[in-house]
């Protein structure tokens, strides 16, 4: 596997003040001056993570996914060659990607990729948008995307055998749904297969669950904004609402995701529906939502728990037990 994370999003749109409000105040990402046709915007040590262009459409301009060197770089881009892909060596947008080098091409739906070595460290502290703990990047990358996608049965080969990611995940009922890991994030890419083509939805990770309850409270303050409530998948075992963006597409904002272990981990078919609770879906037609609403209670019904993924420094362990609890079968 020569892609090892996902380095950046870049967003075409008309509305980059809006932009600059939502990604700072809301997401707390720090935003970097750059010219006026741009808003870039900082999530950790990285020059940049998120690029709003300019543009009179409202859409996703491209995705920046990462290698580890110049000669993966090379040999990704022979492979996509000898696959028929028609390959651009983007040596003049490396500056403004803040990289060392990359490569350009589309996937068979026409969604921009580019893929790229040597992301440029920023030379001061990050500095968040808002009060908050921080972002969970690192190896993990940026976070994650998903797309909507006309035909996944023409999109899967080019993603799982030719980019080499691996499955985490799917769904067959009643579309396909793939998630996709590239390092021990449960997934860095998935795709839904409801018959048209789009951007769905990024995702960035923060470090404390109350992180995502204080931007949870300032999306309510609006609330034409929130999309999904907050609410836990099921797959992923993340905590997280969504926002409708100022370009029409979601961006989730979670904590507590899952990790696993790429070398050992085995794809498997999910029936459970995405959310243990929650994530209501406002916009959704209302028998949408009543589906999605049984499913969560045949989950609790079903008594389906799933532990809570924390990292060092981020909890304490409380004492008590439950004697119930305590006297049940486990395992």
């Amino acid at each position: 596997m020569e892609i090892i994370a996902l380095g950046y999003v870049g967003v075409r749109s008309a509305r980059l003040d809006d932009w600059g409000q939502f990604a700072t105040r809301l997401l707390g990402m720090q935003q970097v001056d750059r010219a006026g046709a741009l808003r870039a915007f900082r999530m950790d040590d990285r020059a940049q993570r998120l690029m709003v262009e300019e543009s009179a459409q409202e859409e996703l301009g491209y995705l920046g996914f990462e290698v580890a060197d110049a000669a993966a770089l090379n040999r990704l881009a022979a492979r996509l060659d000898a696959a028929g892909i028609a390959v651009r060596h983007g040596d003049g947008l490396a500056d403004a990607r803040m990289v060392a080098g990359l490569i350009r091409f589309q996937d068979p739906e026409g969604n921009e990729l580019e893929v790229f070595h040597g992301g440029v460290r920023a030379d001061t502290p990050f500095t968040p948008g808002r009060t908050i703990s921080g972002f969970r990047t690192g190896p993990l990358g940026m976070g994650h995307v998903v797309f909507n996608v006309e035909n996944i049965e023409r999109m899967l080969p080019f993603y799982r055998d030719l980019l080499s990611f691996r499955v985490s995940d799917y769904g067959l009922k009643p579309y396909g749904l793939y998630f996709f890991h590239i390092n021990a994030r449960h997934h860095s890419f998935a795709m839904v297969g409801s018959g048209r083509r789009g951007f769905h939805h990024f995702m960035i990770e923060l470090f404390s669950l109350d992180d995502v309850g204080q931007g949870y409270d300032l999306a309510l303050l609006d609330p034409e904004r929130v999309a999904y409530t907050l609410g836990r998948h099921t797959n992923d075992f993340m905590t997280s609402f969504y926002m409708h963006t100022p370009s029409g597409f979601f961006v989730e904002t979670g904590w507590g995701g899952r990790s696993i272990d790429p070398a050992t981990w085995q794809a498997h078919e999910t029936t459970d529906g995405p959310s243990l609770w929650g994530h209501e879906r406002p916009w959704m037609p209302p028998e949408q939502q009543d589906s999605l609403r049984r499913m969560r209670l045949d989950v609790a019904a079903r008594g389906i728990r799933q532990p809570v993924q924390v990292m060092a420094g981020n909890y304490d362990l409380g004492p008590g037990i439950c004697p119930w609890l305590e006297a049940q079968p486990r395992g």
